[in-house]
């Protein structure tokens, strides 16, 4: 069975492809920062986290989107999966992205993880602030996952590169994409 991590910067679209991917194979779709995060933006405690996501990666076919490397969980997660896809997008489409919903979220009162909800002073006026994270940490993000990419620890994944939204688009609508093992194929 087919077990996928969607990586990328922050605000490159993981959820949404993965949100996607996962209806299209009829797999889980498994969102980390959904399982990280408390009421009022408070983290998880990082054993029970681990907890958390080693139960959500024991099944047998998931779509799983996040970023928390840091040592914390790539060894639950990529010892587990069969292929990485990497969105690999420009600063500027990154940053468009993250802005925008940003704002969505903002201007709807979208609730979050753990009841918690973006707001205007949390996103421009804090150190906090995911649009400043984001700047802060793109080129870094993007050095890591070149390095995850071509580390022989990983070299059972199948690795996508994926570095523009219309070859995402492109991915999920080929007629390819799924074989009757549930396999990536393209």
């Amino acid at each position: 069975m087919q077990r996928i991590s969607i990586i990328g910067s922050c605000g490159s679209g993981k959820t949404t492809f993965a949100r996607k991917l996962a209806a299209r194979l009829d797999v889980p779709h498994i969102e980390m920062d959904a399982l990280f995060w408390l009421p009022n933006w408070q983290p998880k405690p990082i054993e029970e986290f681990r907890n958390s996501v080693t139960a959500a990666v024991a099944d047998e076919a998931w779509v799983i989107d996040g970023n928390y490397s840091q040592g914390r969980l790539r060894d639950i997660y990529l010892a587990r999966a069969t292929t990485v896809v990497w969105l690999n997008y420009s600063y500027p489409v990154t940053f468009g992205r993250l802005l925008k919903r940003t704002l969505r979220r903002i201007s709807r009162h979208e609730t979050l993880y753990g009841n918690n909800s973006e707001t205007a002073r949390m996103a421009f006026c804090s150190r906090d602030s995911i649009l400043w994270w984001m700047t802060k940490n793109y080129r870094r993000r993007r050095r890591e996952y070149r390095k995850l990419f071509n580390d022989e620890q990983y070299a059972h994944l199948q690795r996508i590169e994926i570095r523009r939204p219309r070859e995402a688009e492109a991915l999920l609508e080929q007629s390819c994409l799924v074989s009757t093992e549930m396999e990536i194929e393209c």
